[in-house]
């Protein structure tokens, strides 16, 4: 099922007090994100950036410390409370930084980048081939772009507790789509597993990221009470009730074709 994204935009900005205690797992993808970035095209030198899903600004603040060719970096959520974040944040930095509010899929993008990246976000979009193509469009000719997400064994868990969850795209199937549009430099998935108290503490966390938007009935307490006993059936250990992660990362390029811009970037030789 495709989530209700007037309820995600809710639901996140719900969170808004809480989500950066909580995102321990985004944080660390956001890390991995910019890890592979480095990794793979080392001398990357974008003058302009644009940044999808920005969210409270936590990767938002490491993009600025990594990249400082950059003279102009966007930033855009669902979330529009989530500008206060992003100025709160952009004091310290050098004023180049702007906040664009509006769902990825329809706002209209003000130019082209030399660099396109989003962490933990594109899984929620309806249609990522027309995504896909949209974001190429807007890259710039030898521009690249570093998107992490999330795969089909994300929250299994819950999909097997519910019956409920997104229809995530496989690893081999984003290779697939990413492939019309760019050059596939790395493409790899992991797996986190956070382990909770119990059936509840495990439910509070979802609420306190924002991730809980494919539940717009809320909990009875009869609901809750059969789902808790299920969950621990099923997924208890030695450290309580486990919940998995499923993080897929990509970094492209744009096919070639175009003279590449300058100093967009660099590839490894």
């Amino acid at each position: 099922m495709n989530a209700d994204k007037s309820l995600i935009s809710r639901r996140f900005a719900h969170a808004l007090s809480t989500y950066e205690e909580e995102a321990q797992v985004q944080a660390q993808v956001g890390d991995t994100l910019l890890a592979y970035l480095a990794e793979t095209l080392p001398r990357v030198n974008p003058r302009n950036a644009l940044e999808i899903g920005c969210c409270t600004g936590i990767l938002t603040e490491k993009i600025v410390a990594r990249l400082p060719s950059l003279v102009q970096l966007t930033v855009c959520d669902l979330v529009a409370a989530f500008q206060s974040c992003i100025d709160t944040r952009s004091r310290a930095w050098r004023q180049y930084v702007s906040f664009l509010a509006g769902d990825i899929e329809k706002v209209e993008l003000p130019q082209s980048y030399d660099l396109i990246l989003s962490s933990s976000t594109l899984h929620w979009v309806h249609d990522f081939p027309a995504l896909s193509a949209k974001l190429a469009r807007h890259l710039n000719p030898g521009g690249a772009m570093a998107i992490a997400l999330y795969g089909p064994d994300n929250f299994k868990e819950i999909r097997e507790i519910t019956g409920s969850g997104l229809p995530y795209l496989s690893l081999e199937e984003l290779q697939h789509i990413l492939s019309q549009h760019f050059h596939l430099l790395l493409a790899r998935q992991d797996h986190h597993e956070l382990w909770f108290a119990d059936p509840l503490a495990l439910l509070h966390h979802l609420r306190d990221t924002g991730v809980n938007a494919l539940n717009p009935a809320g909990w009875t307490k009869g609901r809750l009470a059969a789902f808790a006993t299920a969950y621990r059936e099923h997924f208890s250990g030695e450290q309580g009730v486990r919940l998995t992660y499923h993080p897929l990362y990509f970094i492209v390029s744009k096919k070639e074709g175009e003279e590449a811009s300058l100093g967009a970037v660099a590839q490894k030789p």
